[in-house]
């Protein structure tokens, strides 16, 4: 069974992650910003069929500087870019079945140019959630989670290496049933600090959001997410990254409090004639879980970049 699961994963590009805290941020592969003294990326090389008119072969821009740049904005968060990433992720075994739970988060990024000082990064996420069976006679559930904003303050030009933003993040009950999602309506602040030196994007996000309104009969929601990020950049725009989310629902027993993930993975940056993509897949085995919750995780993201620079 988990053999097939994993040849589904890796053949429509899923990943894994869990329905309410799970609205997961992947900001590890995050949006991107070229500085305003960063290189443009040139267009892409590729093996064309002369008979066909095709490319049968895409490659990463060639200029290895402009690669790395383009790299290393779409590591960066808090960059004054928009990007449009569709992130899959598969947790598995779930249920009696030993199922998996497909979620897809759509989380667009757009940059606001505020003054010429301050930039706000937004980013909205919707995901859309397959929930498997969790006890016998009980259907699977398929359907949207809750929708979640994050804006982000930032610094429009950084000149100690620090990259920081600050702002609140609003989550909104917009889940198609309540196994998908909260009906508290929950905010809270949210932090990402990172930086980049040579080949290495290194920092984190950390987050924790309180339910302040809602059905008086729902539960309350009081919840931790941190996600660091490391990434090494190497020729020809390949990189290894890794970016576990931990989380923490602070209402739960102890026992099923923490959800702590060990892994990471590989990603590419790449060109589909003259749109930059950054292609990226990772693998997590969670050593720290709640019971209801999978063993293992696989993400697969596909993430338009749109440099405005």
């Amino acid at each position: 069974m988990h053999r097939f699961i994993t040849t589904i994963a890796l053949s429509v590009f899923a990943v894994p992650l869990a329905a309410d805290t799970s609205v997961e941020l992947d900001f590890a592969a995050g949006i991107l910003a070229l500085q305003e003294d960063a290189p443009t990326a040139s267009t892409a090389t590729g093996t064309r069929d002369d008979d066909k008119g095709v490319v049968t072969e895409y490659e990463a821009d060639p200029n290895a500087t402009n690669t790395e740049a383009l790299a290393k904005a779409a590591q960066n968060p808090v960059a004054d870019m928009i990007s449009l990433p569709f992130q899959n992720n598969f947790t598995f075994p779930t249920g009696p079945n030993d199922n998996a739970q497909w979620v897809l988060n759509v989380q667009p990024v757009i940059p606001i140019n505020l003054t010429e000082d301050i930039n706000l990064i937004t980013r909205t996420i919707l995901p859309v959630v397959n929930s498997p069976s969790p006890a016998s006679g009980i259907s699977s559930d398929f359907g949207i989670g809750n929708l979640q904003f994050t804006g982000f303050l930032s610094p429009a030009k950084v000149d100690d290496g620090l990259i920081w933003g600050v702002g609140p993040v609003l989550q909104f009950p917009t889940a198609s049933s309540a196994r998908l999602g909260s009906d508290k309506w929950t905010a809270g602040p949210s932090l990402v600090m990172l930086s980049m030196q040579g080949p290495w994007v290194v920092g984190g996000l950390v987050q924790n959001v309180w339910s302040y309104a809602g059905p008086s009969d729902a539960a309350d929601v009081n919840a931790f997410l941190f996600q660091p990020f490391l990434n090494f950049n190497m020729d020809k725009g390949w990189y290894l990254t890794a970016s576990p989310v931990l989380t923490a629902d602070w209402n739960a027993d102890s026992d099923d409090r923490w959800t702590i993930p060990l892994g990471g993975g590989i990603g590419r940056i790449m060109r589909f004639g003259s749109q930059p993509v950054n292609m990226q897949l990772q693998g997590f085995y969670n050593v720290v879980r709640p019971e209801a919750a999978g063993e293992w995780t696989i993400r697969f993201q596909i993430q338009l970049l749109f440099p405005t620079g």
